[in-house]
């Protein structure tokens, strides 16, 4: 390929200095996340913490991406998306030493806070940098690629980390992972270093209440849909490996393997997708994703063997089929000079709100591990149905 076809390629995938190094950022912190993050559950019991604990760290989890939110966007409007995603991926890497040291299961807990600030106060900064970059009509493809960037790791490490708990041992192997993570961590200060967009100031202070007021009907009806989905994704997401490993009886490669499953789906559905979105309107397929959130649960729980969790997890992957819509349409109706703090208001009020469905899980889960993935599914049916008859097209070319 010669450099015209490259930067032809670039262009139509939304790629440039800033979006590009946005993508690497997220591509090197996913792939030594990955590599321990879904066996975390697998550590705290290896650890001696009890169910509610484990659900209580969902629950935690839930917590601190909504509450990081709104100060992520701040923090990325002041500051400016370059310094804010220093100090996230700085802090994300401290967390990951407090994991690998823990001494006991609470100072997970310790990690998780510290950690967060990459999952978590990041989010804004990196919606707003491809808001910043790219026009309306070219977000869509900007998130997909961005989200394939995230995904793919998603679709390698997860294996590779059972494969490591496989040969050391739960904590043996969830520590290696975490000496990749420090050590790509590392790396990734060196790529934000290349986001070069400019900072805008405020004509005046702008409080949150003043943003919240500032949201569009439109964005505000998907936020209470979302909310509903994401309930139904939060009751049973800390549950899955336990589900697939203590109740199904299959091991943590082969529940490795099942991430994969799920991640190839997720990763050949997105620029598809996106494009498809771009020449039909969004709507469509931001149902069609909020629909597989709320099937996942019940073929999960369906399932008997590794195989029937495998066509589970397709359903899985395919949840993907719509966000970069979804993420695509926030951006479009955020105020430009908001943007950052606009996505971190939506999240803060979305995780907070889910907040109680990990510890609701755990305890539905205390009566029969099927019952949680049964109340879930109804959950996000509602949340589906919320979305579909409140937000329509004309609406949303209108803002």
């Amino acid at each position: 390929m010669d450099a015209a076809a490259g930067t032809r390629l670039a262009r139509g995938l939304g790629l440039d200095r800033n979006t590009g190094a946005v993508a690497a950022a997220v591509f090197l912190m996913g792939l030594g996340e990955q590599l321990w993050k879904r066996f975390v559950p697998k550590y705290l019991e290896a650890m001696g913490a009890p169910v509610l604990a484990i659900g209580g760290y969902g629950a935690a989890g839930d917590f601190l991406d909504g509450v990081y939110q709104y100060p992520g966007g701040w923090i990325a409007d002041r500051w400016g998306r370059r310094r804010a995603l220093t100090l996230f991926v700085a802090l994300a890497g401290a967390g990951y030493a407090v994991y690998a040291l823990a001494p006991s299961w609470p100072w997970l807990f310790a990690g998780l806070a510290l950690s967060a600030a990459w999952a978590s106060m990041a989010s804004p900064a990196l919606f707003a940098a491809i808001g910043d970059s790219l026009p309306r009509g070219r977000r869509a493809v900007g998130f997909a690629v961005q989200s394939l960037l995230r995904r793919v790791p998603i679709a390698v490490a997860p294996a590779l980390g059972g494969l490591a708990i496989a040969a050391y041992g739960v904590r043996g192997g969830v520590r290696a992972g975490l000496a990749v993570s420090l050590a790509l961590a590392l790396a990734t200060l060196a790529v934000v270093s290349r986001v070069r967009i400019p900072v805008a100031a405020d004509a005046a202070p702008v409080r949150m209440a003043d943003v919240w007021r500032r949201l569009p009907a439109a964005l505000r009806w998907l936020l209470v849909s979302d909310v509903f989905v994401r309930t139904c994704e939060g009751m049973v997401e800390v549950f899955l490996v336990l589900y697939a490993t203590n109740v199904v009886g299959i091991s943590a490669p082969r529940y490795g393997l099942l991430v994969t499953v799920e991640m190839a789906a997720a990763i050949l559905c997105y620029l598809p997708a996106a494009r498809m979105a771009e020449r039909t309107g969004q709507k469509p397929f931001v149902i069609a994703t909020f629909l597989m959130f709320s099937l996942f649960p019940l073929a999960v729980v369906l399932s008997r063997s590794w195989a029937a969790l495998a066509l589970a997890f397709v359903v899985g992957g395919l949840r993907e089929v719509g966000e970069p819509s979804r993420k695509a349409l926030i951006v479009d109706l955020a105020e430009p000079g908001l943007r950052a703090r606009t996505v971190g208001l939506y999240y803060l009020v979305r995780s907070v709100a889910i907040t109680p469905a990990s510890l609701v899980g755990g305890l539905l889960w205390r009566v029969s591990p099927q019952l949680p993935f049964a109340v879930a599914c109804g959950i996000g049916l509602a949340g589906t149905a919320v979305f579909a008859a409140t937000v329509h097209e004309r609406h949303l070319r209108d803002q």
